[in-house]
């Protein structure tokens, strides 16, 4: 019984041993690893604080999708003081900068470490119509304030803005005039369907919300209340295109498409004429 006692606490003892000896080894590990990671860190933050790690000037900043923009009317948007590090520019916070100039649709800002510089990518509002908040003819002050332009969502866009940051800014060739409100929430569908139009179009009255009027190459058209028939009225409007061969263009006074299913055209002379269409 001696003996086996012995042998018993002889092995519990190596057994303790190698356990003591495993605990430090992991410890040991660990604490290597913390060390290591520690280092690396470290190591990171010391290189991105270096001086060769800074953006000294706009030279630095890289300016990519924009074509109507001036890319240094881009580059003083941002919102940088030079020099700064790289380590404490914010892209995410540049891009929301950016993105709230009416110009600007989105934005995407990188920072690069080799060499150290920032690339800021832009899609830009393009202006699809000169917008009049009321006819130009009636405004004799401040007609800047009374123009602007839209988007194809219907975003305003100041003219004042767009004339100090673009140096390629050609003025879109169709008009919309009323105040903005009026027309914003159906205007992507308006505007799709106006551009696609066979017939040209010139120019959007929404000024009164119970009847749209259009300026074709065909002449005066009123749609009455926008509705989802827009697209027939426009179809309508194309099959109307032998018109003028029909009737003396300086005697009418407008197409009216309220009705699509029935359109009619209004003479000067207040007499009314329903137009021969095509059979689709």
């Amino acid at each position: 019984m001696t003996s086996i006692e012995s042998v018993s606490r002889s092995d519990l003892e190596q057994r303790r041993q190698m356990l003591r000896t495993h605990r430090r080894l992991k410890l040991l590990h660990a604490a290597w690893q913390t060390l290591a990671v520690s280092g690396i860190l470290g190591g990171l933050v010391w290189a991105t604080t270096r001086p060769i790690w800074v953006l000294r000037e706009s030279s630095q900043v890289t300016i990519e999708g924009n074509q109507l923009l001036a890319t240094q009317a881009i580059k003083s948007l941002l919102p940088i003081t030079y020099p700064q590090s790289l380590l404490q520019i914010q892209p995410e916070a540049i891009a929301k900068t950016l993105e709230s100039q009416p110009t600007i649709a989105d934005a995407n800002v990188t920072r690069e470490l080799f060499p150290p510089s920032l690339r800021v990518q832009v899609t830009e509002r393009i202006p699809v119509a000169i917008a009049y908040i009321r006819p130009p003819q009636t405004v004799t002050t401040d007609a800047q304030a009374n123009m602007g332009f839209v988007d194809a969502q219907g975003v305003w866009i100041p003219f004042q803005t767009y004339a100090a940051q673009s140096t390629n800014l050609k003025l879109p060739q169709l008009k919309v005039i009323g105040p903005l409100e009026r027309y914003q929430s159906y205007w992507a569908s308006v505007y799709q369907g106006v551009s696609r139009s066979p017939v040209k179009i010139t120019e959007i009255d929404c000024q009164d919300p119970t009847n749209i009027i259009l300026k074709t190459e065909l002449g005066v058209v009123h749609l009455g209340a926008y509705t989802s028939r827009l697209n027939q009225q426009l179809q309508v409007l194309d099959q109307m295109r032998q018109l003028p061969q029909q009737l003396n263009s300086n005697q009418i006074a407008y197409i009216d498409l309220s009705n699509p299913d029935a359109p009619t055209v209004q003479m000067n002379q207040v007499e009314t004429v329903k137009p021969d269409t095509p059979h689709q």
